[in-house]
């Protein structure tokens, strides 16, 4: 694994070991990029399910100002902090623990982040992602512009936004598929 382009690129990522963490491919990787360039500038990310961080750092070598990482695997996180240290940019906090409790609780605490870019890729066949549409919407996380990125199993049903997201695009890559969605406008 590795950073594809921008100020890191062609810098190694450390990877949890196992297949419990299942690292984005190069070549997803390099596709879901070329869709969010014109969302990169100066956005703010989080990463929600992070595993070892690529996605949002990725994001951070092409010109996010900051990323968020939340991780709950206590081995993921390690390395998603070694990753985070080996780097060194500036701006990004990693957040240990459940993304479907931190967020609330940091909304809680009265902290008034929205992100620009929320990527989503968490454990399969757990109902997590849908749970995560909820939160974000609930929640108020998602710049009115912004994209949540979530990264499924090709024709898995987990994949099913309510009527307050709108689909802008999907794409598939043999077992993997991509799906760009945002706040549907009232």
């Amino acid at each position: 694994m590795r950073i594809i382009a921008g100020a890191a690129r062609g810098r190694p990522l450390l990877a949890p070991r196992g297949m419990h963490t299942r690292p984005t491919a190069d070549r997803v990787k390099e596709a879901i990029f070329s869709v969010l360039m014109p969302y990169l500038a100066d956005a703010v990310v989080l990463d929600a399910f992070a595993g070892s961080a690529a996605l949002g750092l990725e994001a951070v070598s092409r010109g996010a100002a900051a990323a968020w990482f939340m991780e709950n695997d206590r081995n993921a996180a390690e390395i998603c902090q070694r990753n985070l240290t080996q780097l060194g940019f500036s701006g990004c906090h990693l957040l240990r623990g459940d993304c479907l409790k931190l967020l609330p609780a940091l909304r809680q605490q009265g902290e008034q982040l929205r992100f620009d870019l929320i990527f989503a890729d968490p454990p399969y066949d757990r109902g997590l992602l849908p749970r995560l549409f909820d939160v974000v919407a609930a929640g108020g996380w998602l710049q009115p512009d912004g994209l949540l990125v979530a990264e499924t199993r090709t024709g898995t049903a987990e994949f099913a936004p309510d009527s307050s997201w709108q689909v802008v695009k999907s794409s598939r890559y043999g077992a993997t598929s991509v799906h760009y969605c945002r706040l549907a406008q009232e």
